[in-house]
């Protein structure tokens, strides 16, 4: 009688005459739609290659269905019901760490949401801190523009007495010289007089 391995067999070799002989043999003795599951089983456990977690969760299923399909004909002196417990004992530990980091995952996700909240608070606690000393360079750069303007103006204003005394020395009176304030207000009036004039011209 010629055989496809000899034994001793390892899981790949089972595998393998699972594969060779399950039309001829096992695909009476179980279901044939399984072979899936033993295709499935040897691609992975014969890659010799590291798993990750979800891989091995799916191996373990496939392996808990084929042996419970098996288990149907016979028990084997005991040797499958053992087998389908350790399979299951596999399954309920991964079932334990994968919610252990779970709640590792969701412990990590509410101290994250707690720095959160917390940092809008810090922000704004710093914010306020920052606010008088904010309005004090702002009014500090208010002061420094209108001294700059208030130079300009005196500036202008003693050019213009020197020019029209230059001019008609005669003609020109020395009379008070104009506040800053009343420019401001004298320039804001003249703006609203040129805008009604744009407006009667645009009618």
């Amino acid at each position: 009688q010629i055989l496809y391995l000899k034994p001793p067999w390892t899981l790949a070799n089972l595998l393998k005459c699972y594969k060779k002989h399950w039309m001829a043999v096992f695909g009476y003795v179980v279901p044939r739609s399984l072979l899936s599951t033993i295709e499935c089983l040897s691609k992975h456990l014969c890659a010799d290659k590291p798993f990750d977690s979800s891989t091995v969760r799916i191996l373990l299923q496939e392996s808990k269905k084929l042996l419970h399909a098996f288990s149907t004909r016979s028990d084997y002196n005991g040797i499958l019901p053992q087998a389908y417990a350790e399979v299951t004992k596999l399954c309920e530990t991964l079932r334990e760490q994968d919610l252990s980091e779970d709640i590792m995952v969701l412990s990590e996700n509410a101290a994250c949401e707690k720095m959160e909240a917390t940092t809008p608070n810090l922000q704004s606690t710093e914010e306020k801190e920052l606010h008088p000393s904010f309005h004090a360079a702002q009014e500090n750069r208010h002061q420094e523009i209108w001294s700059v303007l208030e130079g300009v103006w005196n500036t202008m204003n003693l050019y213009s007495i020197e020019l029209f005394q230059k001019l008609d020395p005669t003609a020109v009176t020395m009379a008070a010289k104009a506040s800053f304030e009343e420019a401001f207000l004298g320039l804001q009036k003249l703006l609203a007089a040129v805008k009604d004039i744009r407006e009667g011209i645009g009618r």
